[in-house]
């Protein structure tokens, strides 16, 4: 097979790396969340070069560590650079989860209660830490365990709830495995969340479980299955949420706000905005105290939101006068916050303002410094600030990359 050279289209690079490697397009397809059919659209140079994100999910399947080999631009260009190093925990996380059993416990199942309680723990804890997913790896393994457990030694009601439980704990392990060097792992959690949900007949687990897969098809560009997927589980909630707890209606707001998100990547300004509205009404309507633990909805978080969605739909200007707006120091959890500072730097970076957009990343690494580190905007955008730093700025642009694992 011959090598790639430095002048075929990116697309004949997929295809030449995919021979060699002996993969079908079904299978790379099935590996990075896309079809066969766009496989080979990308391949034949019909549709226009994908985006960072799915190149690096592209460069993973096929087990390449430099990018430079897909876009062939003579440069090295680590892999590990833009996607970060994979996760201390991620083996024992991945390990929990692909422990397949399905005889019951001999010793009888864990306490539903105390499941509950320790999972309650968890998301505090992950809002809480700046080393959040480090927190993540150190109890999920045991909690996964523990919860699936329950569920296949409890029978009736118990089950169902034991369900309910083991539901909630892949919607955490989302927060984990996101952005790791396992992308199929993303996938898993999605699924398994959305049907110990269908299995314990409750809409608002299920909801749950439709948020987090929602977000995975959103980002492998399935935006029509997306759209599906959250207005089902918004028809699913709405009959009950007259006399629902507060977080039924929360979780409504923020399948809203993953609509409008859908909406901004694919361009479609009119759409986004109008989902973001009804978002925000739902927002209003809980009031200001309010804020859902999974996805953190809350009037603050909309803000935020319309900062994303200024940032997807090019237009710096709408994201940065929303950006205005925001108490980002009064955003609860850490991650979230942190987030949210890079997504005004991305409003920054599309103004070419480079000096803001270090001070931004700055203090989004001081503020949680797991988050930068496995956030691929955030490290293409300090890999820019280090091939052409601001003035003055050249020895915290690389302290900044030291301390977020960009070496050289």
């Amino acid at each position: 097979m011959p090598q790639p050279d430095n002048d075929m289209h990116i697309g004949n690079r997929i295809k030449a790396h995919r021979e060699r490697r002996g993969i079908s397009r079904p299978v790379l397809g099935g590996l990075v969340g896309k079809s066969a059919e766009w496989i080979k659209a990308v391949e034949n140079g019909r549709l226009q070069t994908p985006r960072l994100s799915m190149l690096l999910k592209i460069a993973h399947a096929l087990e390449l560590t430099d990018l430079a080999v897909l876009t062939g631009n003579g440069h090295a260009v680590s892999v590990e650079l833009f996607a970060g190093d994979q996760h201390a925990a991620l083996g024992a996380v991945q390990a929990a989860l692909t422990e397949y059993r399905v005889t019951p416990d001999a010793d009888g199942a864990p306490d539903v209660a105390h499941l509950k309680s320790r999972l309650e723990q968890a998301w505090r804890v992950r809002h809480a830490s700046p080393d959040h997913r480090s927190q993540l790896g150190s109890f999920l393994p045991s909690l996964i365990r523990d919860a699936q457990r329950a569920v296949r030694t409890l029978r009736g009601e118990e089950r169902r709830d034991a369900r309910r439980v083991l539901s909630g704990v892949y919607q955490l392990a989302d927060f984990y495995v996101a952005y790791q060097p396992a992308p199929e792992l993303v996938w898993m959690v999605a699924d398994r969340a959305l049907t110990e949900g269908q299995e314990a007949d409750d809409p608002y687990v299920i909801a749950g479980g439709a948020w987090a897969m929602v977000q995975a098809l959103r980002d492998a560009g399935r935006w029509d299955e997306a759209l599906a997927l959250a207005r089902d589980a918004i028809t699913q909630l709405e009959p009950h949420l007259d006399a629902a707890p507060a977080d039924w209606r929360g979780m409504t707001g923020a399948l809203e706000a993953e609509i409008a998100y859908v909406h901004a990547r694919r361009g479609r300004h009119g759409d986004a905005w109008r989902h973001w509205e009804r978002a925000e009404r739902t927002a209003r309507l809980l009031g200001p105290g309010y804020r859902h633990i999974q996805t953190s909805f809350s009037q603050l978080i909309m803000g935020a939101h319309a900062v994303t969605l200024g940032v997807e739909l090019r237009r710096a200007g709408e994201a940065l006068r929303a950006a205005d707006a925001v108490d980002a120091a009064g955003i609860p959890s850490l991650a979230r916050r942190s987030r949210h500072l890079i997504e005004v730097a991305r409003s920054h970076a599309q103004r070419g303002e480079r000096p803001a957009v270090w001070a931004l990343l700055n203090t989004s690494e001081r503020t949680a410094h797991e988050t930068i580190r496995y956030n691929g905007f955030a490290r293409e955008m300090l890999l820019d600030l280090r091939r052409r730093p601001p003035t003055g700025l050249a020895t915290d642009v690389h302290d900044l990359c030291q301390r977020v694992g960009i070496a050289g």
